[in-house]
C-alpha cells in the first residue's frame, strides 16, 4: 500500500512537470506584437489577424501588447518583452546603423504620410526660422532632412502627441502624419488647402514608413515562426482593405479595451488614407515590400544629414532564408 501511493505520486508529479514544461514551451514561442504607438486603426491589419484567428490557423502564437509612455516599444524589443514592433524605415536604418542588427519580415507602407501644416494659410517653405512641432518619439527625419537642404532653419519645438500646441497658436507650423494628426487638425476646424500644406511624398521625399521588423537574433532561430507570422499579418491586412468598415468594427473593440481618447470618425479616415498609402504608387497594387531605391533614398538623405555614421544597404534588412 505504502508503495503504490509513493506510485500515485510520483506519476502526479511527473504530470505536473510535463505540464509546466508545456506551459513554458508554449510562453516562449509566443511572438509578443508591440506596435509603435497606442491602439489605433493605423495597426488594424494585425487586430483583424488576431480576431478572425488567422494567427491561430497558421500556427503561431501572437499576442498583441500596446507601448506605454515609460516603455515605448523599441525599448520592449531590447528588453526582451517583444519579439516584433513596427518601425518606419528611416527609424529602423538608424537602430540598425547604431548597431542594433534589425530584419525587416512585413513592409505594409508603400508611400511616405508625412506632411507640414502651416497656421494661416502660409506655405511652410516661405516660413524660414518658424516653429515647427515635431514627435519626441522620433518620426521626423525627413523634415529635419528637407529643412536643411532647404535652409528653412525651423525651430524644431518637440510635442508627445496630439496638436493642442499648434491650435493653441503656440506653433507656426506642425508636422502631422496624413492618417492622424491631419484629420485630427481637420475636425479642429483648421482651414487647410492646398498652399499650406507640404506633403513630402510630392517632393522627392517619399520614404516608406510602417513594416514590422524583428531582431536578427530573434529572428534567426524562429524563422519559421516569423514567416508564419508575417503572412497572417499580411492576410489581415488584405482582409481589412476588402473589409473595412468591419475591420473598422475589430479596431473601435481594441481601442475601447485600450481607453482611447478618439472615435470612430477619426478612425475610419485613418483606415482608408493607411490603406491608400499601402498601394505603390508606380506598380498600383498592395505590394508588401521594401523597395531597395527607397532605402537607398533614405542612406542618402540620411548621410548627408548625419543621421547615418554608415550607409545601412537594404540586404542588411531583409531576412536571409
Amino acid at each position: 500500500m505504502h508503495k503504490t501511493i509513493k506510485k500515485w505520486i510520483a506519476i502526479v508529479c511527473i504530470t505536473l512537470l510535463i505540464g509546466m514544461m508545456q506551459t513554458a514551451n508554449a510562453q516562449s514561442d509566443t511572438i509578443v506584437f508591440t506596435p509603435q504607438w497606442t491602439a489605433q486603426a493605423q495597426f488594424a491589419g494585425y487586430y483583424v489577424a488576431e480576431a478572425k484567428g488567422f494567427y491561430r490557423k497558421a500556427g503561431v502564437n501572437v499576442r498583441i501588447e500596446h507601448p506605454s509612455p515609460t516603455q515605448p516599444a523599441m525599448l520592449r524589443m531590447r528588453q526582451n518583452k517583444c519579439q516584433a514592433t513596427t518601425l518606419q524605415l528611416c527609424q529602423a536604418m538608424e537602430i540598425v546603423g547604431d548597431g542594433i542588427p534589425l530584419v525587416n519580415i512585413l513592409q505594409t507602407s508603400m508611400n511616405n504620410a508625412m506632411v507640414i501644416v502651416s497656421a494661416n494659410g502660409k506655405d511652410p517653405l516661405t516660413q524660414k526660422g518658424a516653429r515647427v512641432g515635431i514627435w519626441s518619439v522620433g518620426f521626423g527625419q525627413l523634415a529635419i532632412c528637407m529643412s536643411n537642404k532647404d535652409n528653412l532653419n525651423y525651430q524644431w519645438v518637440h510635442f508627445a502627441q496630439n496638436i493642442n500646441l499648434f491650435i493653441a497658436g503656440a506653433l507656426d507650423a506642425t508636422l502631422a502624419m496624413s492618417y492622424n494628426e491631419y484629420y485630427q487638425l481637420v475636425q479642429a476646424g483648421v482651414k487647410i488647402t492646398d498652399k499650406n500644406v507640404y506633403r513630402f511624398c510630392d517632393h522627392g521625399y517619399n520614404v516608406q514608413e510602417d513594416g514590422v521588423y524583428m531582431s536578427r537574433e530573434y529572428y534567426e532561430t524562429h524563422k519559421e515562426e516569423a514567416h508564419r507570422f508575417a503572412q497572417a499579418s499580411r492576410k489581415g491586412w488584405e482582409w481589412a482593405a476588402q473589409h473595412p468598415e468591419e475591420a473598422l468594427e475589430i479596431v473601435m473593440q481594441y481601442i475601447d479595451h485600450e481607453h482611447i481618447a478618439t472615435n470612430c470618425v477619426i478612425q475610419r479616415l485613418m483606415l482608408k488614407e493607411v490603406l491608400r498609402l499601402q498601394v505603390d504608387r508606380e506598380s498600383k497594387k498592395r505590394e508588401f515590400r521594401l523597395r531597395p531605391d527607397m532605402v537607398q533614398l533614405a542612406n542618402q538623405l540620411m548621410i548627408e544629414n548625419k543621421m547615418l555614421k554608415r550607409e545601412v544597404p537594404y540586404e542588411e534588412l531583409i531576412p536571409q532564408k
